[in-house]
């Protein structure tokens, strides 16, 4: 399977999953305004924009916008995403491929070459203090073991060769950090633009912090994962990214960072201020810009979503029998609540499904469980559950002060949130039958769907 993005957009353009715009667009708010209108819309296409003012590098955006998108990058069928995720991050390839020459090699800007302004890094929304790069994967490694991590984190255009830098998840990015900060050392990182939506993806996973995440992300392509070396720091990544920022955090310094418009679709002022000085940049020729629509958009939420499923499905299986499905659905923000289905066979078993996803992942504000005749993904028919199966005296339990997301507007000035689980399940015996459609009668009245328009 090729790790190349191109190669996974080459597809997409076959596939006629992408639609090219002509004419320039500003670098404020047009690209970012016309995703958030065809969200309303519901339309998930990837957006190629062959002219952005300033600049003679096309942005893409939406490549991670939709589902069946991970699912072909994966080669799985859609409803098949989360567990097949939560299932090969398991399956490691930690000897990685090193491949010497990258195509990032062909241009590199040292010293006073290097110039952020040449690449279109968008300003999003009125909102946000100026223009981000939201599809930075930064790539660093632990000071006390060397296992190495990636993510996603919000980069703030600040100098030609300075970048404003958020670690508020507080995950192990933010902790190598600290320990790098503890020495005294800066953190040298790379932040890589424009990777295949497995290495987006795979980022994510939740895996102990002594392993490395590329690992990880082998297991999402089934082979090792491709890295090449940088230029000026000792780190690896990913081998065919569009574009490569080489720096470093530096060690006791904090600067204004935020706001800006983050996925529970409110403005964000909570940052840990950090900056990130760039030394050099490496990029293919003819670079490839991907942006990332900010807000509550399918491309900000979609990739935490399937994380998150794919994770909790896995752990609960772990310990709990007949785990039908689980759903991180969007209007949560794909984050903060969760849907799990089950085939209940003892009573308590529900609540023992909901302590283990809230005690799992601190994001997560609440735990819903429905039976197996319940679809999690259609959020209807879960709240269709939660009215006729639910009696709150019985069914609902708050634990209140437990570590929440620094994100969440109403979480306090500790990132403090209050959690809830809610068995919805009916009882074991004794409960009103559900009524059934009639399977005969069903199969033979797709004969009159022609009258129907």
């Amino acid at each position: 399977m090729s790790q190349d993005l191109r190669d996974f957009l080459e597809q997409l353009e076959k596939d006629g999953d992408i639609i090219h715009v002509p004419e320039e667009v500003k670098r404020e708010y047009e690209i970012s305004t016309l995703m958030m209108e065809l969200e309303k819309r519901r339309q998930y296409p990837v957006m190629w924009f062959d002219k952005v003012e300033g600049s003679d590098i096309p942005v893409v955006t939406n490549i991670l916008g939709s589902r069946e998108r991970f699912a072909k990058a994966m080669g799985v069928e859609t409803e098949d995403i989360s567990i097949e995720f939560g299932e090969r991050v398991k399956n490691r390839f930690d000897d990685l491929k090193v491949i010497e020459n990258p195509p990032a090699n062909a241009n590199l800007m040292t010293g006073d070459q290097v110039d952020l302004y040449k690449f279109p890094i968008i300003k999003h929304f009125p909102i946000d203090a100026g223009p981000y790069i939201t599809s930075g994967l930064c790539v660093a490694k632990d000071p006390e073991t060397g296992s190495d991590t990636c993510g996603f984190h919000r980069l703030q255009l600040k100098a030609k060769n300075k970048l404003g830098i958020s670690f508020h998840s507080r995950g192990r990015m933010w902790e190598y950090f600290r320990r790098s900060e503890e020495r005294g050392e800066n953190m040298k990182m790379a932040i890589c633009i424009g990777v295949h939506p497995n290495i987006s993806l795979g980022s994510q996973a939740c895996i102990p912090y002594e392993l490395g995440k590329f690992g990880a992300i082998g297991g999402l392509f089934g082979e090792p994962l491709e890295v090449a070396q940088c230029a000026t720091i000792d780190l690896q990544v990913p081998a065919y990214a569009e574009i490569i920022l080489e720096g470093e955090v530096l060690a006791n310094v904090r600067e204004p960072e935020s706001p800006f418009a983050e996925y529970t679709n409110y403005a964000c002022f909570r940052s840990t201020e950090n900056v990130f000085q760039a030394n050099a940049i490496r990029y293919r020729d003819n670079p490839i810009f991907h942006d990332l629509t900010p807000a509550m958009s399918s491309e900000h939420i979609t990739i935490v979503s399937i994380q998150r499923e794919g994770d909790i499905l896995t752990t609960l299986r772990q310990n709990l029998p007949n785990i039908k499905a689980v759903h991180s659905p969007l209007s949560s923000c794909g984050i903060f609540h969760c849907y799990i289905s089950m085939k209940k066979i003892a009573e308590g078993q529900p609540m023992q499904a909901i302590l283990t996803a809230l005690g799992m992942d601190h994001h997560i504000k609440m735990a819903v469980v429905v039976d197996e005749d319940v679809d999690v993904f259609n959020e209807q028919e879960v709240l269709w559950a939660m009215a006729t199966r639910l009696q709150a005296a019985k069914g609902v339990i708050v634990i209140p002060n437990a570590m929440g997301e620094t994100l969440d507007p109403s979480s306090d000035e500790l990132s403090r949130t209050d959690k809830m689980g809610i068995d919805a399940t009916k009882p074991l015996s004794g409960f009103a039958p559900k009524i059934e459609i009639d399977a005969n009668a069903q199969e033979a009245i797709k004969r009159l769907y022609q009258y129907i328009k």
